[in-house]
């Protein structure tokens, strides 16, 4: 049962690396109320109390929220294991299904689930969520939720469900969970699977364009398990194979992908899934896609909407805001202080953008958030491993959360420890160490860098050695004991430049433009210096959009361009020339 019922808010598949046909969407009106369960109130799941669409729409603290809803599974799904999914709660919550506390979460940027078929029953069922948010803390990752009203560069802060809530059908026996490895250079992929019990057979099927590419199956042995599939020979056998299968901005090749598992010669589960087949790597410091230098032209992307917040308000957003990324020469963006739902990496996968993957940081060090931390991450790099539109991963920005990296050895080992995790988890994709500056073991320096005066920044990338001199926001580009080991460079923040038709408002910003001639003036300036230098190999403009006060983005809080896209787009590819 495939439910898509339009009246439901967000009611499209929200896990679309991993497809089973039967699921319940649980998003729409829920019972809701602050601090004690009374149930006083309705709410939207799955918009956050603070926004519009959730029905509230007030921003007053509250540390504490309750929900409450009823459900009745389908006769269909007698037999089956009920798996109750959550996208994202922020932060801690626990979950009562009937009279049963079934499980608790801590981690309010991606997914976890529970296993309640014990606790449900024929007929009604009530699902209870206690929700904790304490903005106070600050030691629990957050991004850009501030604990004050919105100012400067922190929003309006997310609480509770922000994410879809639903129910999935699986068979006693099942697949649990399938990493996809594609290789390339050896022209196959890899299959790491695991299932939920051994003496199973697992069958994995192929295809590219419709046609079948490979067709294995395993033999019965254990719960999980490794299969590398070599790709069709006539595929192999063609000169212009990279053009024609791999995956990338300009053609984002597909692979489908079923896996059927078997359990006494009968078909006992079927999963859909795809994957990209994608190489990111560096070269003699220089970085490569599908083995061929990549300058990289990506928008900070910070995921935000004036009516939703953190939560899209529709799937075609995503849509929107990639068509729109492209449409001005962008080739990708790096995800800011968000882990984005997975149906916005669908779509990049689909459409083709490069997605630079970052954690919501907290802005205190302790023993506490390096523990909550470190759990968070590990289950995001689990849920979005599979995407092949995400390139790079980038667990620390700016250093917060370690503040005092440059006098605590804890911090920069806290920052090595990351990118160790990281890559032993992930060795296919890039790892920055904290991005920006005061770096310890990055893959690449990605350098944070708002001057928008062309003579000062054509000076400064105009070597290497005056590059890593530099001091963005004051501070050392690396870490006390650690140096530059030849790694490519990229200003992974720049431009800020704030301009909005209404001078009277506030507009803030890095730089301000007085009038849209000055503002493509400045734009050519900051861009055209990176495009220029031998030493920068891509860029990152701030932004994509404005955010509540942040007037700096190339299109509106409502995500609807502020300038000439095509304008935007030749200045990107060095086309444009000021007048």
């Amino acid at each position: 049962m495939n439910n898509e019922t339009k009246q439901i808010p967000r009611p499209e598949y929200p896990r679309p690396q991993f497809v089973r046909e039967n699921w319940l969407n649980l998003n729409g009106t829920w019972q809701f109320s602050f601090d004690t369960p009374v149930f006083d109130r309705e709410i939207i799941v799955p918009f956050a109390f603070q926004t519009k669409l959730s029905g509230i729409g007030i921003t007053e603290r509250h540390d504490v929220v309750w929900y409450r809803r009823t459900f009745t599974l389908p006769e269909a799904w007698d037999g089956c294991r009920i798996m109750l999914h959550f996208g994202a709660v922020d932060y801690r919550c626990r979950v009562r299904v009937n009279e049963e506390w079934v499980g608790s979460n801590t981690g309010g940027q991606v997914d976890f689930s529970f296993d309640i078929t014990d606790a449900v029953c024929a007929g009604e069922n009530t699902l209870t969520v206690f929700v904790e948010d304490i903005l106070s803390d600050m030691t629990i990752p957050r991004g850009k939720q501030y604990w004050k009203e919105a100012e400067s560069i922190f929003y309006t802060p997310t609480t509770g469900i922000w994410q879809t809530v639903w129910l999935e059908a699986l068979p006693q026996v099942h697949i649990r969970n399938v990493n996809i490895t594609p290789d390339l250079d050896r022209r196959t992929v890899t299959f790491d699977y695991t299932l939920s019990e051994k003496d199973a057979e697992l069958e994995v099927e192929v295809s590219f364009k419709g046609k079948l590419i490979a067709r294995e199956r395993t033999g019965a042995l254990r719960s999980s398990g490794r299969m590398i599939v070599d790709l069709d020979k006539e595929l192999l056998g063609r000169d212009n194979f990279i053009s024609v299968c791999a995956w990338s901005p300009k053609k984002p090749n597909l692979f489908d992908v079923t896996f059927r598992l078997w359990k006494d010669g009968k078909a006992a589960d079927t999963v859909r899934s795809y994957f990209g087949l994608r190489k990111i790597s560096i070269e003699n410091g220089v970085i490569l896609l599908n083995n061929y230098p990549f300058y990289q032209k990506l928008l900070l992307d910070q995921g935000y909407w004036p009516d939703s917040l953190l939560t899209a308000p529709a799937d075609e957003a995503f849509v929107a805001d990639i068509e729109l990324c492209k449409k001005m020469g962008f080739n990708g963006v790096r995800k800011h202080q968000k882990v984005e739902d997975p149906r916005f990496l669908y779509h990049a996968d689909r459409m083709g953008l490069v997605v630079w993957s970052e954690m919501a940081n907290s802005f205190e060090y302790s023993v506490d958030y390096v523990r909550r931390f470190t759990a968070e991450w590990m289950e995001t790099i689990r849920r979005d491993y599979n995407h092949p539109c995400i390139i790079a991963w980038t667990p620390l920005n700016e250093s917060w959360g370690v503040e005092n990296i440059s006098s605590d050895p804890r911090q920069a080992h806290h920052s090595c420890a990351l990118v160790e995790l990281t890559k032993s988890l992930d060795g296919t994709r890039l790892v920055m160490s904290n991005d920006g500056w005061e770096h310890t073991i990055p893959d690449v320096i990605g350098i944070h860098d708002y001057d928008s005066n062309k003579a000062v920044l054509s000076e400064r990338y105009a070597s290497r050695e005056s590059t890593l001199a530099h001091r963005p926001a004051g501070r050392a580009m690396f870490a006390p004991g650690y140096c530059s080991a030849g790694q490519p460079v990229m200003i992974t923040e720049c431009g800020g430049i704030s301009f909005k038709e209404d001078r009277a408002s506030a507009a803030w910003g890095y730089t301000d433009a007085r009038d849209i001639r000055q503002f493509y003036r400045l734009y050519y300036d900051v861009i055209s210096s990176f495009l220029d230098s031998p030493v920068v190999q891509g860029f990152c403009y701030t932004q994509l959009t404005d955010v509540m006060q942040e007037q700096n983005g190339l299109l509106t809080y409502a995500h609807q361009p502020k300038f000439d896209c095509d304008i935007i787009r030749s200045i990107n590819e060095g086309r444009w020339q000021p007048v």
